[in-house]
């Protein structure tokens, strides 16, 4: 796929004639089902399983007697056991490794090991640990911000001192927050601040799909890049047995553009291809960010339909909160390069004051914190009327749902906004298992029947709220890297409840007795799926 598909894209804005079946045909499709599955985890499970069948012959012919191959499995299971309940590792993790070793003690065994063993990750982690370090001194907090009253009572500032383990991501005023309650809003409100850059343009999303969102973008990068501007463009890996080519990287670097796919897929050689990059930064001149839900794609802004209408959210901020987005950019960029700059992320540009604190934070699966779960479950320890959240999966581990049913218990508000259609029928059978619980301890569960929500919000007390990339699953809060926007009374949250609560209106409210009304067959999917959540 050549660059000329993509820069169709902007020609469709224009040409009212334009149908939707024009703008489909226009995004050839890829078929590459085989070559997910060889870079899967499937596929390396597959594979493992072929070593057991191996394995047991050659055991099985070495001691000639079925009595010592049962002692020998017997004895393995046992030390493999032991093992496993010694690791640091999630409980429910640790339930599901245990039923696999009944199952497949041999595979389960090995990539057990394979994963323990941090293969390609010691090299990634000693590498982003001397870029936080090198990049600490690039943002101070202001003190005079951190000390006032209704920080400390709040206790944002105790979650700021958490937050700066994993980088220095302070607390800040003068901060403008915008907030976009659909991909369509963000997508139009990205377009002038691009074409406004002056200096630099730096983005970095989980996915980018030609198309009409990316072409019309992508035809803006290419004339900045042409005037001077420093045009960076980093992907996640994954992109590149999807969305696009392997060369996409040197077909925009043609164009002046600097480009990555951060973590290229490479089958069995390392476990880093299992901490994927699923944040969504856009970052212009140091003065304009944007996060949330919303990656480069037609499905992101209704242009396409993939599973009914899409319900996604966005923020965009102004001010001084921009820096951080700016640090957390380059440390991923930086990875990679030989020798890091941190220039861009010097600049200080002013705002109007403005109301409310901002903390801009990432999660990265190398440092063994669960950033973006303790966010969440401080939140949730810490309201008091309600909390109100809109998540595309609900994969939880005992902790998280431990934390919904007692906040619920305690007289608290908790409602959570699920898709009405799915993407993906494993999560959402899987989301399914959880509904019943979290019923019972008072948790209210929506489904939005229009389509789907790949919204990722936390809102709370209309005083408290999270937008980002962070999903209530596995992959998120253990696997990938992510990164989010923690809002503290800024004028904005009114209006993320506001759509939290026209959102409510296009939603069924489940019940008991709707779960069993579910077909057998996903409720079986789910129960037999649940064996596996932490491997998800």
């Amino acid at each position: 796929m050549c660059i000329s598909h993509i820069l169709k894209g902007s020609d469709i804005l224009e040409n009212n004639k334009t149908t939707a079946a024009d703008i489909v045909r226009l995004i050839p499709i890829r078929k590459n089902g085989l070559k997910r599955l060889i870079f899967s985890r499937a596929g390396l499970f597959i594979m493992l399983m072929l070593v057991q069948l191996v394995l047991l012959t050659v055991i099985y012919d070495f001691f000639m007697k079925i009595e010592m191959l049962a002692l020998f499995q017997a004895v393995f299971l046992i030390v493999m056991l032991v093992y496993l309940f010694n690791a640091d590792m999630d409980s429910s993790a640790k339930l599901t490794w245990s039923g696999l070793f009944m199952f497949f003690p041999v595979p389960t065994a090995l990539m057990l090991l394979f994963t323990r063993l941090d293969i390609g990750h010691r090299k990634e982690k000693k590498r982003l640990d001397e870029l936080i370090k090198g990049s600490r001194k690039m943002i101070k907090q202001d003190m005079h911000t951190i000390v006032k009253k209704e920080i400390i009572d709040s206790g944002t500032a105790d979650l700021s001192v958490y937050l700066n383990r994993s980088g220095r991501f302070p607390v800040y005023e003068n901060t403008e927050v915008k907030f976009f309650p659909l991909g369509e809003d963000k997508f139009n409100a990205m377009i002038p601040q691009l074409r406004a850059a002056e200096k630099f343009i730096f983005l970095e999303y989980f996915i980018i799909d030609e198309g009409v969102m990316w072409g019309t973008i992508l035809n803006i990068l290419i004339e900045k890049a042409k005037q001077g501007v420093d045009v960076r463009v980093m992907y996640d890996g994954m992109c590149e047995i999807s969305t696009l080519t392997h060369n996409y990287p040197e077909l925009l670097k043609k164009h002046g553009i600097k480009c990555k796919a951060f973590s290229r897929i490479r089958p069995f050689v390392s476990t880093s291809y299992n901490n994927r990059d699923h944040r969504k930064i856009l970052v212009i001149d140091g003065k304009v960010a944007f996060n949330g839900g919303v990656n480069l794609a037609d499905e992101y802004i209704n242009v396409i339909e993939r599973f009914g209408h899409w319900k996604d959210t966005a923020i965009m901020l102004k001010g001084a909160a921009v820096q951080s987005f700016t640090l957390m950019f380059l440390q991923m960029w930086n990875m990679t390069e030989p020798e890091p700059a941190w220039d861009e992320s010097k600049l200080r540009f002013p705002s109007e004051k403005t109301d409310g604190f901002v903390i801009p934070y990432c999660d990265q699966p190398l440092d063994g914190e669960r950033t973006g779960e303790c966010v969440y479950m401080d939140i949730l320890n810490r309201s008091i009327g309600y909390v109100h959240i809109m998540t595309p999966y609900l994969i939880l581990d005992n902790e998280l749902e431990a934390a919904l049913k007692y906040t619920a218990k305690r007289g608290v508000q908790v409602c959570i906004i699920l898709p009405g259609i799915p993407d993906k029928i494993g999560p959402y059978s899987l989301a399914k298992t959880h509904y019943k619980s979290l019923m019972d301890a008072g948790v209210e569960i929506y489904e939005y029947t229009p389509g789907f929500v790949h919204a990722k919000i936390f809102v709370s007390d209309n005083e408290k709220a999270v937008v980002g990339t962070i999903n209530m699953d596995y992959r998120s809060l253990y696997h990938h890297f992510e990164c989010a926007t923690y809002l503290y009374r800024t004028s904005c949250i009114k209006d993320i409840e506001q759509d939290f609560q026209e959102t409510l209106t296009k939603c069924r409210r489940m019940t008991p007795e709707l779960l069993k009304q579910e077909k057998f067959s996903l409720r079986l999917r789910g129960i037999i799926l649940k064996l596996f959540a932490p491997l998800m």
